[in-house]
């Protein structure tokens, strides 16, 4: 169990249900990227403000279930909890290691930032994955976190093979006078071109690691409503950038962590290591490259970020690169003037996207 703060705020994060804080409130579901739908599901079982009959506000299809609502004093002793699984589901049944959007520091990072106060990390294993509906509710969502209320997505499934949907879940967790919010797919559209208006599936956690392993990243970041950002510590290159004028950071990025397509990014930096505890960080323009540098002969994938205007040694500060536009693929160049000369062209494209002048 870990208990992550800053700023003094504090999420609990519990690998077991025996070290839960409870009673609770549940948002339940895999919450990888924390995107725009997630956090619809999470809002819920955040301290809601009472309305004039001192009553809570009711969330999506609650309305019309025949549970009563909270009262604030209840609602007042629950801890609001987001209940996920470790190993992801996925990864249990096929033994495939998995990369993440939101690793879970910077899932932590996230929920945090809404307010939620305890993160559940409940141990996917042969057990879990064998309980019924039934058992799921009354084993863990009863018993084990001693649930006050439930919030989860439209096509949120759970127990022995998905045999149990949402409507199910609100069904059973009424024998226990447990109220359930289930909150309904959240679409996005937005212009995200010169030929009108796009419209966007709804937004999924699938569907950002789609956008961003085909480079539209403008799609992913409007579905999870910030950039889709890497964190990584400067580490040692080989110094080939700085002559031909572009000095690079090569970062160490978590290896469990989704990176997008390969090829060359408009980002901003923050140089995480130099910020003070309630600093707003500093954000620097730049380009990045993720690849195997095939210039050079590359063979290892590297994220190499080049910093416009700045100037210092970086080595052993983490970064946060956030990536704000697709460029171009990676690809080979005759020489490294041909290579200098194409950065440099990027570099001028990025910093007209990164100002707004296209």
């Amino acid at each position: 169990m870990l208990n992550l703060s800053q700023n003094g705020c504090s999420v609990w994060v519990a690998s077991s249900t025996a070290s839960v804080l409870r009673p609770t409130t549940v948002a339940l579901g895999k919450f990888d990227g924390v995107h725009l739908g997630h956090q619809r599901v999470i809002q819920p079982i955040l301290q809601p403000a009472p309305n004039k009959a001192g009553e809570m506000e009711r969330w999506g299809d609650e309305a019309n279930s025949p549970q009563k609502s909270v009262t604030p004093q209840a609602q007042e002793l629950t801890y609001s909890t987001v209940v996920t699984f470790r190993p992801h589901p996925q990864e249990f049944f096929t033994g495939t290691p998995r990369t993440w959007l939101t690793p879970l520091d910077e899932k932590v990072q996230q929920l945090r930032s809404l307010g939620v106060e305890q993160l559940v990390l409940l141990p996917f294993d042969k057990e879990l994955s064998a309980l019924s509906p039934e058992d799921f509710v009354d084993k863990i969502l009863v018993q084990q976190l001693q649930c006050q209320r439930i919030s989860v997505g439209q096509d949120f499934c759970f127990g022995k093979q998905r045999q149990g949907t949402a409507k199910d879940l609100q069904l059973l967790a009424a024998n226990y006078n447990i109220p359930v919010t289930i909150v309904p797919l959240q679409t996005h559209t937005d212009n995200l071109s010169d030929s009108g208006f796009v419209s966007l599936p709804p937004i999924s956690t699938s569907l950002i690691r789609q956008c961003l392993e085909s480079g539209d990243i403008k799609s992913a970041n409007l579905c999870l409503g910030r950039p889709y950002t890497l964190f990584g510590i400067v580490i040692q290159g080989q110094q080939l950038g700085r002559t031909i004028g572009f000095p690079t950071a090569n970062l160490q990025i978590p290896s469990d962590k989704f990176l997008p397509r390969q090829g060359v990014y408009a980002v901003t930096v923050s140089i995480l290591s130099d910020i003070p505890d309630a600093t707003t960080p500093q954000l620097i323009l730049g380009v990045m490259n993720i690849g195997n540098r095939p210039t050079v002969n590359g063979t290892n994938s590297s994220v190499e970020v080049h910093l416009f205007d700045w100037s210092g040694d970086l080595y052993g500060q983490q970064l946060a690169v956030q990536i704000i536009e697709f460029l171009r693929p990676e690809q080979k160049f005759a020489s490294l003037e041909a290579l200098k000369n194409q950065i440099q062209q990027d570099s001028t494209i990025a910093r007209k996207i990164l100002s707004g002048e296209c």
